[in-house]
This record gives structure tokens, C-alpha cells and sequence, in this order.
């Protein structure tokens, strides 16, 4: 009966290890003026509410993320979402009274947790805007944070031997895309700079394994859409700084 007694008391502790290993986050809805001239701005977030760096970190990082997608403006008073959105406003109406025919603009960016462990957590943006022309843009992005230092992670710090993954990840792309082996990265109609092969700025952890993506006109045209890469971590556990167990 000890034996038994010890055994649940151990997975109790190990069960509530792993919950409290796990940050806490609530949704946060950021909407932009309802008027007939105002563009249609719906921004929604996770925003982390753990007392630590790496809270501190996301939320940091969401921010200037933001900011830079939606300011028109190299106004360095521009700090806080809230200025952003107002921003990208001012910029629709300014235009809009000097072109009262331009189409509405519109602009949503939704984030969510897509990763997490006891080492990493990483969120996904996507973004759309529409600022005239033919069409909008669509995006996809990743942020990487260490969880115990708080840090976030630049694409090369996820590699313990980045050329090696750099190699790997080409094989696997050219037998995704069909790329006869002997020809030229953009054999087949991508457009690498340089005809060479190089990793997506787009890289995060997943539950299905690291994913790359490259955003329309990175690697392709716009009518090619995304190129998406998933990689499981069996595979590309040897290349990883942070192994995921599995």
C-alpha cells in the first residue's frame, strides 16, 4: 500500500510540475474606429500574464511586432499599439480625402501559441493587410523565446550545427518541390536570390515538428502562395540547440 501511496503522490508531483511549467495567457482583442472612412484594423493576441522574462519577452515582442506592421510612419513617438492602429487610421484618411475613390484599407493580425516546453515557447502571426493595388498581403511569422533566460531566439540560436540543418533542409525541399538532384535550386521556377538554396526567415517550433515558411514573393510568386516545410523532430532533433523530447 506505501508503494501504491508513493506512486500517486509522485505522478501528482510530476503532473503538477508540468502544468505549472506551462505560462498562462488570456486573449486580448485590439479594434480599430467604426466609421464609413475608417479602415477595418481587428488585431487579436495571447497576452502572457506569468510574473517572468519570458512573459515580459512575448509581450514585448507582440508589441513591436505591431507596431511595425501597422505604422505608417518612421514617427518614433509611435510605442504603443494603441498609436499604431492610430497611425495606419491617420494614413487611410489623409489618403482617402485626397482619393475619395481608393478602397478601403483593412488589416488583421492574429497570434497564437503554437509550441511550448519546459525550454521553448514559440507564437505564430499571421497578418493580412490590404493598402491598395492589385491585392493584400498575407504573412506568417514566428517567435521563438527561451523560456528559462527569458530570451528571444534569433533563427541561428535554434541550431546547434545550422549548416548541417541548412543541408538537410535543402535535401527535403527539393524532394518536396520535385527539384531533380543535380539542378539548380531554381530549376524548377523559384526564385532563391542567387540561384542558391537558404533557409526561411520563418522558422518555429510546432506540434507537428519545425516548420518553415516562406512567405509569398521570399521564394516564389505571389500566385504560388506560402511554401510551407515541416520537418519532424525525429529528424531534426541532431541539428536543434533545444532537442524536443519525444
Amino acid at each position: 500500500m506505501k508503494k501504491y501511496i508513493a506512486t500517486i503522490l509522485f505522478l501528482g508531483a510530476l503532473m503538477s510540475c508540468q502544468t505549472e511549467s506551462k505560462l498562462t495567457f488570456e486573449p486580448t482583442q485590439l479594434l480599430g474606429e467604426t466609421c464609413a472612412d475608417c479602415p477595418k484594423i481587428a488585431i487579436n493576441i495571447p497576452n502572457a500574464l506569468d510574473d517572468s522574462p519570458v512573459s515580459e519577452a512575448i509581450n514585448r515582442s507582440l508589441r513591436e511586432e505591431i507596431i511595425s506592421i501597422m505604422s505608417f510612419s518612421e514617427d518614433r513617438t509611435i510605442d504603443t499599439m494603441d498609436k499604431a492602429l492610430q497611425s495606419f487610421t491617420d494614413s487611410y484618411k489623409e489618403l482617402k480625402t485626397k482619393f475619395p475613390d481608393e478602397i478601403q484599407w483593412e488589416a488583421t493580425i492574429d497570434g497564437e501559441v503554437v509550441y511550448e516546453d519546459e525550454n521553448i515557447v514559440t507564437l505564430m502571426l499571421n497578418s493580412y493587410s490590404f493598402t491598395g493595388g492589385a491585392h493584400g498581403y498575407a504573412s506568417t511569422s514566428y517567435l521563438n523565446f527561451d523560456k528559462p533566460t527569458g530570451k528571444e531566439l534569433e533563427n541561428a540560436e535554434l541550431f546547434a550545427d545550422y549548416e548541417g540543418f541548412e543541408d538537410f533542409a535543402e535535401e527535403k525541399f527539393r524532394k518536396q518541390e520535385e527539384i531533380p538532384a543535380g539542378k539548380n535550386i531554381n530549376a524548377t521556377g523559384f526564385m532563391f536570390e542567387g540561384d542558391s538554396f537558404h533557409l526561411s526567415n520563418n522558422v518555429g517550433y510546432t506540434t507537428e515538428g519545425l516548420q518553415l515558411i516562406y512567405n509569398q514573393y521570399e521564394v516564389a510568386s505571389y500566385a504560388d502562395g506560402p511554401i510551407v516545410l515541416v520537418l519532424p523532430y525525429n529528424e531534426v532533433n541532431p541539428f536543434l540547440e533545444r532537442k524536443v523530447k519525444l
